[in-house]
């Protein structure tokens, strides 16, 4: 039975070598060719990092995470001499809510809101808490975020007066980045620095 193993395994790399696969390795690629629609947001977006840094006009990144509400079912067995801890991998799913993150590169400050849901509504409470608070003297607010459909000034009116929606519409300008190019948002850089010591875990309940 083993030389028959063997035997397999020498065809197989035979098989690779003759036709030069590398089952190993893998590469990314792009669908499509690059039009202007695709070049225009991307030296939008890349245009607005590289200006001065201006307290009335200040450069904000803001982007969307969903966050799976996960909690252990079996028993912890705490650490013991000669033993680490150890958890079950049972577990059990109790829904979800999503992080809302806006980081201004210039100065880093961040600003962090937990929401039960992602929503049209939620992003426009979340854009008159970032307006409010954070640049209250600000004349506009230039806002990198992807083209979901949430991202519209029209929910604005659902949670403010209409004078109020309008001021915050013209107050908020939007760069959004291209359909492929989300990655264009340091947002998402801050994103991936969050997650290591605090989302990369179990979280179990939306106020845990």
């Amino acid at each position: 039975m083993s030389g028959h193993r063997l035997d397999l395994a020498r065809k197989r790399q035979t098989h690779f070598k003759k036709t030069k696969l590398n089952p190993w390795l893998s590469e990314q690629w792009c669908v499509g060719q690059m039009t202007g629609d695709d070049i225009w947001p991307r030296e939008d977006v890349l245009y607005q990092y590289q200006l001065p840094y201006d307290p009335r006009h200040p450069f904000i990144g803001f982007d969307e995470r969903p966050c799976f509400l996960i909690d252990d079912v079996g028993a912890l067995l705490p650490m013991s001499p000669g033993k680490a801890k150890r958890d079950h991998d049972e577990y059990a799913k109790n829904g979800s809510c999503c992080v809302f993150l806006a980081f201004e590169p210039h100065t880093g400050c961040r600003d962090i809101e937990v929401r039960a849901r992602r929503t049209a509504v939620d992003d426009a409470e979340f854009m008159n808490t970032l307006s409010e608070l954070h640049d209250p003297h600000a004349e506009s607010i230039r806002l990198v975020q992807d083209n979901l459909n949430t991202h519209t000034p029209g929910a604005f009116y659902e949670v403010l007066s209409p004078d109020q929606a309008f001021e915050l519409a013209q107050r908020v300008a939007p760069h959004d980045t291209p359909l492929k190019g989300s990655w264009l948002n340091m947002a998402d850089i801050e994103f991936s620095a969050l997650s290591k010591p605090c989302l990369d875990r179990r979280i179990p309940a939306f106020d845990a």
